[in-house]
């Protein structure tokens, strides 16, 4: 793949994880294979039509005039692209946050994953700064086991290091976790002190763990922040001004230069600006291993949004804040280039009413924009059918690439023998509407409400179980599995 070079397509497939629990015997259960025929298969590198035969949750065949045996299910989908399951590096599913919870759980967010052709799910894993990561693993397995209806794992969030942490992080490790996240923002909350961020740096250096940083100046932030409210500037519109665009470029340069000084691999999450791009080119060039994502929302919003009047601005507060317009073009530039390698959402879903906890001090907005149901069709309608973007970059930039980042290729993000059978037909004809009405996800607005799309996911498959029919989830629920996943360097 070009646009990350020391990753080896010929990695080993990633070990399977709870082959025994309950999850995968209801699995085995409703195997009965599956037969796609006469569809255009669209990998990161391939574009051929074939059938494609999956069976006990694999690929199992792929060729020209397969038979399917009795009991099987046959989707014909000519004039149909056959892409594999996409896959979400960024999302807060589960998540308790400035004083109150994200509204979707795994069962609403998931089946939204779904009919938006997300397949797996990167979750963050969140201690607080007082939790030990064990104790947030176990609250949030107990949220996802038995209720995420597509496959999913964990960035596990470092928000204190010490030794105590350092052993209980390791025993995560071994489970299977191969990413950590850390903020430069949020102070005496989640974010790390200088000590604490170089010393998790190297213990990810020493087991093979990349770590995705949330980059800004956290002490700026604050100050501005109070700066602002007492000049009497508590409203939404002035988010974006207590976080502008030279506080996440530092910050990001930070976060570049402490990956340079312990030999660990980085992950930039949610750049949302040119400064911040030229930090991690020029960490690049100088030898630093880190990869950058950018979200649906930076590449199709503005900052105006976010200055609405009556309020509504605040459905549009997240952090990094939505920036001025000029930076669309270089986000679109940077993935058309591969300075950026993935499209994420950091879908996280809080209602108009939980907004309202900010009505007299933006600071107190609870941060997200949720789009974990749009991605796939926004970047395709705004990337793919303006001819922006190749089909093979849109499976990259929405799969493979993660796949490969976060040790799950090729068990995951490509269509091969031996891949899971997580596969997408997707209609390159349709055309519809966004609209709250019609979402999955349990919040009650939608940021692109009316926006039109191009294309449809007709059918989803997690693992050869057919989860969504005709753009609309009617699979089983639960079938989810947490994803083991070895060192990823």
């Amino acid at each position: 793949m070009r646009f990350l070079s020391g990753l080896d397509p010929l990695t080993p497939f990633v070990q399977r994880d709870g082959d025994t629990s309950a999850a995968a015997q209801r699995n085995m259960e409703i195997q009965m294979g599956l037969l796609i025929k006469n569809g255009e298969i669209i990998t990161a590198s391939d574009r051929f039509v074939a059938d494609v035969w999956c069976e006990n949750e694999t690929i199992t065949r792929i060729d020209k005039d397969l038979v399917a045996p009795a009991g099987a299910e046959v989707i014909d989908a000519t004039g149909k692209y056959v892409f594999p399951g996409f896959i979400d590096p960024h999302t807060h599913i589960y998540l308790p946050f400035m004083g109150t919870y994200a509204v979707d759980d795994y069962e609403t967010g998931t089946i939204a994953a779904l009919c938006g052709g997300t397949t797996t799910v990167m979750d963050f894993c969140i201690p607080g700064r007082d939790e030990t990561p064990k104790s947030a693993w176990a609250t949030w397995n107990s949220k996802s086991e038995g209720k995420a209806c597509c496959d999913y794992t964990y960035h596990m969030a470092v928000t204190h290091f010490d030794q105590a942490a350092a052993a209980e992080l390791r025993e995560l490790i071994a489970k299977g976790v191969s990413s950590f996240k850390i903020f430069l923002a949020y102070a005496g909350a989640l974010g790390l002190e200088d000590d604490e961020l170089y010393q998790t740096l190297k213990l990810a250096a020493d087991a093979g763990v990349r770590v995705v940083a949330h980059c800004e100046n956290a002490c700026i932030v604050c100050n501005l922040q109070a700066e602002l409210l007492a000049a009497g500037k508590t409203g939404p519109e002035f988010h974006e001004a207590s976080r502008p665009a030279w506080v996440e470029a530092d910050g990001t340069r930070h976060f570049c230069a402490m990956l340079k000084a312990t030999g660990a691999q980085g992950y930039i999450a949610h750049l949302s600006c040119a400064e911040a791009l030229r930090e991690t080119v020029e960490a690049r060039m100088n030898g630093t291993h880190v990869a950058v994502e950018t979200l649906i929302q930076h590449l199709l919003l503005d900052s105006s949004y976010a200055e609405r009047p009556n309020f509504e601005a605040a459905k549009y507060i997240m952090s990094p804040p939505l920036r001025e317009k000029s930076n669309q073009k270089v986000l679109w530039n940077a993935l058309e280039s591969g300075l950026a390698h993935t499209i994420a959402t950091d879908h996280a879903p809080f209602t108009t009413t939980q907004k309202r906890m900010g009505i007299d001090d933006f600071t107190k907005i609870p941060n997200g924009i949720p789009s974990l149901e749009d991605r796939v069709r926004m970047f395709y309608t705004h990337g793919v059918a303006t001819g922006r973007i190749d089909l093979n970059h849109f499976v990259g930039l929405l799969s493979t690439h993660a796949a490969k980042l976060f040790g799950l290729y090729p068990r995951k993000g490509t269509i091969q023998v031996g891949s899971d059978a997580d596969l997408v037909v997707y209609d390159p004809t349709y055309e519809g509407t966004i609209s709250a009405n019609t979402q999955h996800s349990a919040v009650d607005y939608n940021v692109f409400e009316g926006w039109p799309v191009k294309g449809r996911c007709d059918m989803v498959s997690v693992r050869g179980n057919v989860q969504v029919r005709d753009g609309e989830f009617v699979g089983k629920k639960g079938i989810g599995q947490f994803l083991r996943r070895e060192r990823v360097y």
